[in-house]
């Protein structure tokens, strides 16, 4: 590590290193993702799913290559008049000249008369950009000429997949302009400098722009192609991390300034200081992230891929580019809190100081509050937590897809926007549809296209789509007509799809905390080369997971007015908070580590948590301001977990870090850092019983 430091930071090589570096990135750059087409957010089921194998033995039926667009006429509720009819009647005839066949049947008006139905059949188009401009055409035909308050409606399986990929398009430039400006503005802030901001902010952009290329390049090579859903959540993470870990060594790089004269081998120093907090807090969040490749949904493991990828860039980033930029500048670059040489470190009697000396006089009290405040903040919501929105519920503002799917659940029959398919060998039909319209909920079935040996039988439900309602009549069809012996029945459809991905994800959930948790408790017993900190550590974190997760659900409730949590917000905020939140545990508790050798346990994390203090808190600030930029999308899943992750690593930063942590650490004393001894002088040796003393020797 000291000659790979001194490389990287040494007059004579720091100028290799950057050139090095940016061959190599030029080199990526010209690469490229190999990714020209957008895609919107996919299903990725397992084939072992019902519903996907439906979708499967769907590929061989005539259309298979087709889709459908809805277009739902109406007059907000009033009756269609007999020349509403006739326009709406034109209107499918013209649009019958885009549609698969050449043919689209006539319009099919609700029993009420407010409301007509035109199926379009559409064949299936990959391109997010070629659907939406053949949607806007559609759209455009059907609203021509329609008389005045009649209006037309995209919905069905094409509006959804429209107004989905509507949300993400131009999703990544929208985020990367709006996370480097509030990671600008908060640089500006923390170093108070007109230009030491722009060093780590170039290179963490620069590392943004290469983890998006290799994470694509990466999942690809595992036959996953990422959406925009994912890419945008990696760039947030990429510059999070990103920035936190050049906080933490520009914080380490300043205080070694006043300490050495020459700026080389203080960045040396700082690098070998700050660089196994680094490795050790990347390190978590990698693995943490890679145990999503153990998911059984496709768009989990897309996640853990590429964002594991994206903060091994980070951090390569973190540790090799920025030392060598940052040391071609001189002290200067500081202006105008130049740290001089020779200077005193106000850190070690500043607010920090004051704050953990307070800590050691009554830690016993303040664990106490700290624990009932993340405990009231859990109770308070957890237990009233829905899970599960509907495809309708997942926008923040109301498209046009579910304003037309809506209509149709009031109009028609509530099911009858999104039939449930099933699969049935074609001799079992008629017995396949008698029994499926015995059960409870359904209220047609009609034989449909035949393929070989099997036909597709499509299901009208009584319930609307998504609903508790609709997915007990889908787990009520499925036993019912798996008990017809030679059938082969298979149900899917949305509901069906819906209803088999929740139970994947939490699946996934229920496998993916355990090992998320076991593999950070590993880390931190092998960094801390202790049982009783790692254990503390680990149960902090999670509690502060519960706590955000309870005032998160007060705030979705009573503010926001979300229904429901998505069914993966959960597991992904737990994954992000614990891997995040233990960074900072790590930043503070390696700190207090390396000071209790000559200071024991209590002096040890007092000068810990002055030198780390302003530069974590920073951190967690700019942290939570980066995620909370997901909110820009009007998609509620994103918003969900930027809310919660935001609110997860400011209750980390400013509660569990600065005073929960240490206040376990004062009470456990020498034996925090249980099996190890870390042989503190002798007068140290019982903080419990010296703690003036201790907190003097922590004085510099």
């Amino acid at each position: 590590m000291r000659r790979l430091s001194t490389f990287i930071t040494a007059k004579k090589t720091s100028w290799i290193v950057l050139l090095v570096a940016l061959a190599v990135s030029a080199a990526i750059f010209a690469l490229g993702s190999g990714s020209d087409e957008e895609t919107s957010p996919g299903v990725g089921l397992p084939d072992s799913a019902e519903s996907a194998r439906v979708a499967a033995l769907q590929e061989t039926l005539p259309a298979a290559d087709s889709t459908t667009a809805l277009f739902v006429f109406g007059r907000d509720g009033d009756t269609l008049t007999d020349e509403d009819i006739a326009a709406i009647t034109a209107a499918g005839t013209a649009l019958a000249a885009d549609s698969l066949d050449g043919f689209v049947p006539p319009p099919t008006v609700s029993d009420d008369g407010t409301a007509a139905i035109v199926v379009v059949p559409l064949e299936n188009v990959a391109d997010v950009a070629a659907q939406a401009e053949r949607a806007a055409d559609l759209r455009e035909i059907a609203g021509a000429d329609l008389p005045d308050g009649l209006t037309a409606l995209l919905t069905g399986p094409e509006g959804f997949a429209v107004d989905v990929a509507a949300v993400f398009k131009g999703a990544d430039f929208t985020l990367l302009l709006t996370t480097v400006l509030v990671v600008a503005v908060l640089l500006l802030i923390t170093y108070r400098s007109p230009w030491l901001w722009l060093v780590p902010l170039a290179v963490v952009g620069l590392a943004d722009g290469l983890a998006g290329i290799v994470a694509t390049r990466i999942a690809a090579a595992a036959g996953i192609a990422l959406d925009a859903s994912v890419t945008g959540i990696l760039s947030v993470l990429v510059f999070g991390a990103g920035t936190n870990y050049a906080l933490l060594l520009i914080a380490r790089y300043r205080d070694e300034l006043r300490l050495v004269e020459d700026r080389h081998v203080a960045m040396a120093q700082a690098l070998r200081g700050a660089g196994p907090a680094i490795i050790a807090s990347g390190s978590t969040v990698v693995l943490s992230l890679l145990t999503l490749l153990f998911a059984q949904l496709t768009g989990n493991r897309a996640l853990g891929l590429a964002c594991a990828a994206g903060v091994v860039v980070a951090m390569l980033f973190a540790l090799f580019v920025l030392p060598a930029a940052l040391v071609l500048f001189g002290r200067g670059l500081f202006w105008p809190y130049v740290p001089r040489f020779g200077t005193e470190n106000k850190a070690h009697s500043g607010l920090w100081f004051r704050l953990g000396t307070a800590v050691s006089r009554k830690p016993v009290a303040i664990a106490v509050v700290g624990v009932l405040l993340l405990g009231g903040l859990a109770l308070a919501g957890v237990p009233q937590i829905k899970v599960g929105l509907a495809q309708t519920e997942k926008f923040t503002s109301v498209p046009e897809a579910v304003v037309g799917q809506e209509i149709i659940a009031d109009a028609f029959s509530a099911g009858s926007g999104s039939p449930v398919v099933v699969i049935a060998n074609s001799d079992s039909v008629d017995e396949v549809v008698a029994a499926a319209e015995t059960v409870d909920g359904v209220d047609s079935a009609t034989p449909g296209e035949s393929a070989g040996d099997i036909t597709q039988i499509d299901v009208v439900l009584d319930a609307a789509a998504e609903t508790p309602e609709s997915f007990a009549a889908i787990t009520a069809l499925r036993g019912e007509l798996s008990s017809i012996d030679g059938a082969d029945a298979l149900v899917g459809g949305l509901d069906a799809q819906t209803l088999d991905e929740s139970t994947a994800q939490q699946a996934d959930q229920d496998l993916l905390i355990p090992l998320i948790l076991a593999l950070v408790f590993l880390v931190l017993v092998l960094l801390l080369r202790s049982i009783v900190a790692p254990v503390l550590l680990l149960l902090t974190v999670v509690a502060s997971f519960f706590g955000s997760l309870g005032a998160s659900w007060l705030l979705f409730e009573s503010v926001f007015g979300f229904p429901a949590i998505d069914t993966n917000v959960i597991l992904f905020s737990f994954l992000f908070l614990v891997a995040l939140g233990v960074d900072y545990n790590i930043f503070l508790v390696t700190r207090a580590r390396e000071e209790a050798v000559q200071h024991g346990t209590r002096g040890g994390m007092i000068r810990a948590l002055s030198s780390t203090g302003g530069v974590i808190t920073s951190a967690g600030i700019l942290l939570a301001a980066v995620f909370a930029v997901l909110g820009v999308l009007p998609l509620i899943t994103l918003t969900q977990i930027g809310i919660i992750v935001c609110i997860g690593v400011l209750l980390d930063t400013l509660l569990v870090r600065t005073v929960l942590v240490p206040s376990l650490a004062f009470i456990a004393g020498e034996k925090f850092w249980w099996p190890s001894k870390l042989h503190a002088p002798a007068h140290l040796a019982t903080p419990d019983e010296n703690s003036d003393t201790a907190v003097e020797a922590a004085r510099p």
